[in-house]
């Protein structure tokens, strides 16, 4: 787990120090998050926390003006959408009821924080089918290989970036004659997704001679990641000599009708 004691303002007793260390551990519980929802929310804990340590602000005896103060620096001066700032007010008001609960706190003072409106619908943009088409040939004729493996598993098979880059080669198997991958999903759910031949076809030809490993490597030759993902779409989006909004991985998912 990370040390988050280390972001307490300077000069802070170890006291102080002990009680931050219980409440941060109390709420990341394996209990409460597994896998990819304790990183996620680890990380957005660990972003509330150093905006204190920058500001001497410890914590456990911040009130709802901090929160609020820290709330308006999500929206004008880190300028983060309305679904980042609700989810990381999510995770600090989660926080700050694990320590009432705890006897840490009498209260939470993010009780009646004001909270930015959510859409109700997602913004998330797609691409028509057309924009797909444009941006599987641009991939197909690429020289890097993963470049079609990546848009066949986004854009055909409809994974998610973390299920598409966390998938290995030993995660391939056939299931009653059919090819399929073994794909894990939130909630480290694990399910069988039968390959199409073409999206097989990309993921052989990533995979090349190598027995073990991740599908999809970045160009240095380790694990790609979500970034890394988004700068080959990025490229793959310029190559194809169609208009396209700003890619983003998870666009690959909405493909629209028209």
């Amino acid at each position: 787990m990370t040390n988050f004691t280390q972001l307490l303002p300077a000069g802070e007793p170890v006291l102080g120090a002990d009680r931050l260390r219980l409440a941060v551990a109390a709420y990341l519980g394996v209990a409460r998050f597994t896998g990819l929802s304790r990183t996620h929310a680890e990380s957005d804990l660990r972003a509330y926390l150093v905006w204190c340590a920058e500001r001497r602000v410890y914590p456990v005896v911040a009130g709802r003006p901090q929160i609020e103060l820290y709330i308006r620096w999500m929206q004008e001066v880190r300028w983060l959408k309305p679904s980042t700032v609700g989810r990381r007010m999510s995770v600090v008001a989660g926080f700050y009821r694990t320590c009432v609960i705890d006897g840490v706190l009498a209260r939470s003072p993010a009780d009646y924080v004001r909270r930015p409106p959510v859409p109700p619908e997602s913004p998330t943009l797609g691409l028509t089918h057309l924009q797909l088409e444009a941006l599987l040939t641009a991939a197909r004729d690429s020289a890097n290989p993963f470049d079609f493996a990546l848009v066949c598993l986004l854009g055909l098979l409809g994974l998610r970036i973390f299920e598409a880059c966390g998938a290995n080669i030993q995660d391939l198997g056939e299931e009653h004659g059919h090819r399929v991958l073994k794909v894990r999903g939130k909630g480290g759910k694990t399910v069988l997704v039968p390959l199409p031949p073409a999206v097989a076809r990309a993921i052989d030809r990533a995979v090349g001679g190598r027995a073990s490993g991740p599908l999809l490597h970045n160009r240095n030759g380790a694990r790609m990641d979500r970034q890394a993902a988004t700068r080959r779409l990025a490229v793959l989006a310029a190559a194809s000599r169609m208009r396209m909004p700003r890619m983003h991985p998870h666009m690959l998912r909405h493909i629209l009708s028209a």
